[in-house]
């Protein structure tokens, strides 16, 4: 009995290392190096859908940021490049041709990607900012509902559902006024 008391605690801490995602912290001069600003880009939120092109079901769900810089959240993504550090998700330097390798890596033969942008505040951008890079790292299988998460916690996005499912987030933010829907496809 006493070995089961001892144990339990053990098991618990286990447990709970399974629930949090891989923390990756790139250092402070590969952050800043990397900061881009969109000037001639409005503040918005972009939700991004990975789709199979198959079967139609959800892959992944990540949210471009365009607040004082432009990042991208990508929760238990697998996007990674030197010219793109990363923080706990939280992906830097989003300048137009990293955001175009951003899709072009999710877009593929078997999958496509839906981005459904809307213009928000400068407010209502920091916000979001500030929510991603403040949720930390994100377990696999949980992209849609830490997007979901943060969406939700925004003003004007309470109607979000908390899900995992990409999908439903999509369909969500669909519904929004004034969103703007694009699909890319790629063949390699």
């Amino acid at each position: 009995m006493i070995r089961m008391r001892q144990l339990i605690p053990v098991l618990a801490l286990l447990a709970l290392a399974a629930c949090s995602g891989k923390s990756v912290w790139a250092p402070d001069e590969a952050i800043a190096a990397a900061a881009y600003v969109a000037v001639d880009e409005p503040p918005s939120l972009t939700l991004v859908t990975v789709i199979n092109n198959g079967n139609g079901s959800g892959g992944h769900s990540a949210l471009v940021i365009n607040a004082h810089q432009k990042v991208v959240f990508d929760p238990a993504g697998n996007f990674k490049t030197p010219q793109a550090p990363e923080r706990n998700d939280l992906v830097y330097g989003m300048y137009p041709e990293m955001l175009a390798a951003y899709y072009g890596f999710h877009a593929r033969k078997e999958w496509h990607v839906v981005t459904q942008r809307i213009v928000v505040t400068p407010e209502i951008a920091e916000l979001a900012f500030q929510s991603a890079k403040n949720y930390g790292a994100v377990p696999s299988a949980y992209c849609a509902s830490s997007v979901s998460a943060i969406l939700s916690g925004i003003p004007g996005f309470e109607h979000i559902t908390r899900s995992m499912s990409p999908k439903r987030l999509m369909r969500d933010f669909a519904e929004l006024p004034g969103v703007t829907t694009d699909k890319i496809y790629e063949d390699d």
